[in-house]
């Protein structure tokens, strides 16, 4: 006998009965959430949670914990929305409330908030709303804020209820988790790519980079510049003052270093004492330029450990390369270099003549 009774969308919250339908949608939205996928994640988050509670409008901040700064991730606005909000603002916003507080706020009307302290607390963007409820929800990972998801405009022109808060505070430790495992795993990867006392690539990130950079250069034209430096008598400073004195000295040049290259230069830690520089599309001249900067900065300022005064000086070597020499050629030859500084007198730059590697 055949069933004529409506079907209902289980896949579908918004066409589904009320709590049957939400625990139908939980499982398969956790299983999503479960990936270090920060763009499937937020994908979820913009496009999945409003279904799940009837919402018209959503977006999703990370935290920058290290500069308390929310970044907007994604976001389904039509209009124009903060791309940071900074958790130092004053008066604060209900979403920095919220963070502040690590708990999830129901708004049913936001004029409520506003009403009894007017200049304590502001809403940007009110007029682009059509209601005037929302869910502020702190995404939380072991007991810490690591973004914030927002819920607003009920899609029937209502207000956000209690069954609304619970599927929401749910998924808040569930997206909070995952996006907590994603910063772990980020910085993970960061980790093994980089040496833990300069914060520099390593040899093998280093290796890596040149290459791609080289294939860029075959693809695109242009030249690379290289810079190889070494530090001179770092044994000394190890054997007169201990390894913490030459493990300051090696992190006091990685930081001179940094203050004279440009941003899209590509600072390595090479060795024990050895440095390594990038110079993407760079002339020999400018990179030489560069290096001497690179060797008075060293030498002009002296490190201080104990009350002593220890000089610091590099060698420097520098070489040009195109498309067509492979990384191994171009460190050692930039190597030689190098060493022929350190032959000179030390805290010197010496530039090698590439023809022979082109």
């Amino acid at each position: 006998m055949e069933d004529n009774r409506p079907k209902q969308n289980s896949h579908d919250p918004l066409k589904c009965s009320g709590q049957v339908c939400r625990l139908e949608s939980i499982t398969p939205l956790a299983r999503k959430l479960n990936c270090l996928d920060m763009k499937q994640i937020a994908d979820i988050c913009v496009t999945d949670m409003p279904k799940l509670v009837g919402a018209r409008l959503a977006s999703l901040y990370i935290l920058d914990d290290t500069s308390d700064i929310l970044h907007l991730e994604k976001n389904n606005h039509p209009f124009l929305i903060n791309n940071i909000v900074s958790l130092n603002q004053k008066p604060p916003s209900p979403m920095v409330a919220a963070v502040r507080s690590k708990n999830l706020i129901l708004v049913g009307d936001i004029d409520d908030i506003k009403k009894p302290s007017s200049n304590k607390i502001s809403r940007a963007f009110s007029k682009n709303y059509n209601t005037k409820s929302c869910i502020i929800a702190p995404l939380i990972c072991q007991n810490r804020v690591v973004g914030v998801l927002n819920l607003s405009d009920k899609a029937d022109g209502g207000t956000f209820g209690r069954a609304d808060v619970a599927a929401i505070e749910l998924f808040r430790q569930l997206i909070g988790a995952s996006i907590g495992n994603v910063k772990l795993f980020e910085k993970s990867q960061r980790l093994a790519q980089t040496d833990g006392l300069t914060g520099m690539y390593n040899h093998r990130t280093f290796y890596e980079t040149l290459e791609a950079e080289l294939r860029r250069a075959e693809r695109y034209g242009g030249q690379i510049s290289i810079i190889m430096a070494d530090i001179d008598n770092l044994k000394p400073i190890n054997d007169n003052y201990g390894h913490r004195a030459g493990d300051l000295a090696i992190s006091q040049i990685a930081r001179r270093i940094r203050a004279c290259i440009r941003q899209i230069d590509i600072p390595a830690r090479y060795g024990g004492d050895e440095f390594a520089v990038i110079l993407p599309n760079t002339t020999l001249s400018d990179a030489e330029r560069v290096a001497n900067r690179i060797v008075s900065m060293v030498k002009g300022t002296p490190m201080y450990w104990e009350q002593n005064e220890i000089p610091l000086s590099i060698s420097v070597g520098v070489g040009q390369y195109n498309s067509r020499s492979a990384p191994g050629d171009v460190t050692k030859a930039t190597d030689q270099a190098m060493y022929a500084a350190k032959q000179a007198g030390k805290g010197t730059v010496k530039v090698f003549e590439t023809q022979s590697v082109l």
